[in-house]
């Protein structure tokens, strides 16, 4: 058995010019495409954006306007149903309650509402049901939604 050549493959030119060109170029193309993103993003937001949304705008009224939309689609009978129709409720009793805190720190007018509301899920977490005292806080709370 003979021993192994080496192998005298030569080394290939390389097919760019200076060293680090193809690492700034991948970086610049980063960038690019980042910015590029972003601006799209944007675009497509602000295209998007409907002044007559609840929550156009951020404020403190847009914040209880859809606290009062997530309370009007709250169905207390479907809260402990499984599936799509349960996840509903429970997602749009907990955003009543978080929206309306986030309206009320914002301007104390909506701190009755956030009071109500939070007032009817510390009730509701404690005898694990809408007893007679958190259907009538729901009630008074969608009353509250009325007059806004």
């Amino acid at each position: 058995m003979q021993p192994q050549q080496p192998s005298t493959l030569a080394p290939t030119p390389m097919s760019y010019g200076q060293p680090g060109t193809r690492t700034r170029t991948v970086v610049l193309s980063l960038v690019a495409g980042l910015v590029l993103g972003a601006a799209g993003m944007g675009a497509a937001w602000a295209m998007n954006a409907d002044s007559d949304s609840p929550v156009a705008g951020g404020t403190p009224a847009a914040d209880a306007r859809a606290a009062c939309e997530a309370l009007d689609g709250f169905d207390p009978a479907k809260y402990t149903d499984n599936g799509p129709a349960g996840e509903v409720a429970l997602n749009r009793y907990a955003a009543a309650g978080a929206l309306s805190a986030s309206a009320a720190a914002g301007d104390a007018k909506y701190k009755e509402l956030a009071q109500t509301i939070r007032h009817s899920q510390n009730r509701h977490a404690q005898v694990f049901d809408f007893d007679a005292t958190v259907r009538k806080d729901l009630d008074q709370a969608r009353e509250i939604c009325r007059s806004l």
